[in-house]
This record gives structure tokens, sequence and C-alpha cells, in this order.
């Protein structure tokens, strides 16, 4: 019986579901999406400090030599520094996040009060002050905070597209009826949109460069006794956020071309 009444329910819902609400639905998912990414390392909560831009840790490997190297033997006295250090450091766009042991992260976004937890033994090389440095003079959150507002409004204004009424038609029966909405209301949610799209292309783009040219660098100047990689969960988010929000850009502007030439051919006849 429960089965039947949601399938009913379903039934009478779908016929009213607009075009617009997917779009809506779309650009939920998609702040939610940039919501998570902003959120990494920002806390030690179950899977936040797998949302991060770079992470560093010591890790003994045999050391990479080129006739480039002025100095191959500085390898041999960076591992003597470094020991049997295991400490990681990942970085996100508010947090750090700091395992010295091998065990839980200890996230933060005061990389002194994460160095205060650490002994000198842990973290020889000062990783936690090049995660903090790489933070605070590369990382640039803000295009991706603008882009979720603008999404936002965006999405406010696709709630106040009309959706299907019935109304009386001549003869006295009822009809279902869904209106256009407002052409400068759909032009100003299209220019949010595209904008939002925008902010969030050139932040992923910029996140992925510098996080790579950054592990890269590390990896180097530590050579052996130092690695690094970049966070996969939080390159999925942006540009899967990014993918939604272009999504809804093509759709406004397809429903907007739409309408425009429905009108034409209505003027014409």
């Amino acid at each position: 019986m429960a089965t039947l009444r949601f399938s009913l329910g379903m039934q009478r819902l779908v016929p009213f579901l607009g075009y617009h609400h997917v779009l809506m639905i779309l650009i939920a998912i998609a702040i939610v999406l940039l919501s998570l990414l902003l959120a990494g390392c920002s806390s030690s909560s179950p899977g936040i400090p797998n949302i991060f831009l770079i992470s560093l840790y010591y890790q003994s490997d045999p050391p990479t030599f080129d006739p480039a190297q002025v100095d191959p033997g500085v390898t041999t006295a960076i591992a003597n520094i470094v020991g049997q250090a295991i400490l990681e450091v990942r970085v996100g766009y508010f947090g750090i996040c700091v395992n010295a042991d091998g065990g839980s992260f200890l996230c933060s976004n005061n990389a002194s009060a994460l160095a205060e937890q650490v002994s000198v033994d842990q973290d020889p090389l000062n990783l936690i002050w090049i995660a903090s440095t790489f933070k605070d003079s590369i990382v640039f959150p803000y295009l991706i905070i603008v882009a979720i507002i603008l999404a936002f409004v965006c999405f406010i204004l696709l709630a106040t597209f009309p959706g299907w009424h019935e109304e009386m038609d001549e003869r006295g029966s009822e009809r279902d009826v869904k209106p256009f909405p407002s052409r400068p209301v759909s032009q100003v949610a299209l220019a949010l949109i595209f904008v939002a799209s925008v902010f969030v292309l050139v932040s992923v783009l910029w996140q992925h460069t510098a996080s790579v040219a950054a592990s890269t660098i590390a990896s180097d100047f530590g050579n052996g006794s130092v690695q690094s990689g970049v966070g996969a969960g939080a390159m999925v988010l942006g540009w899967i956020g990014f993918t939604l929000l272009i999504i809804v850009t093509i759709g406004l502007l397809v429903m907007i071309l739409s309408i425009q030439l429905l009108d034409t051919l209505v003027d014409e006849n």
C-alpha cells in the first residue's frame, strides 16, 4: 500500500516538475560540491581531511641523481636530518591537517597551534611551515566563494519562474498551463551562472596548476626524503562543480533562445 501511494504521488509530481527545476537541482548539487571543496582540511570530521589540495609527507625512497645537481650528496644529509619521521601534512583552502605518527589527523587553520603539537624529530624540515606558506601565499578561495553566492542568487531567480497551474478555457474545462518566464529575469540568471562558471573554472585551473607545481618542487627539494601528492578528491569536486554550472549555463541559454524562437513564430503567424 505504501509503495502504491508513493508511485501515485510521483506520478502526480513529475508532470509538474518544470525545466527550471532540473536546473535548480544541478545548481544545488554544484553548490554542495564546491562548499565541500572549501571545507577540506578545516576540521577533523570523518572524510574532511581527505579533501585536500596538496599533501607533504616524509618517506624514504631512492634519490634521483642528475648532472644538473651541483651537490648530489646533499640527499644524504637531508636523509640524516629526517631520520625516522613519518609526519604528513595536508593543505586545504581554509585549514591544515597534520598526522604526526600515522594515527588520526589533527586539523586547524592555525599552523602555529599545529606546530606546538609536534616535536622537532617529527617535523625536522618544517613541512607544517611550508604547508602554511602555500595556503597563505598561493591558495585563493574567494573566487569560489563569489561563485557560490552568484549560483545561489541564480537559484533564487529560477525559483521565481512560473510553474504549471490549472486554468479554465473558453469551454469551461480545466487545463494545465505553464507561462513563459520573464525574459529579463532569465537573462540575469544566465549572466550570473555564466560568471559563476568562469570564476570556478579560473579557481580550479589555478588550484590544479599551483598544487602540481608545489608538489613537484617539494618532492625535488626533499629528494628521496620528502614526497608530495595532489588531492584527487579536491580536483574531482572542483571539476564536477564546474561541469554542472556549465550545464546549467547551456540549459538557460537554450531555454532563452527557444522562447525567443517561439515568440518569433507566433508573431509571424
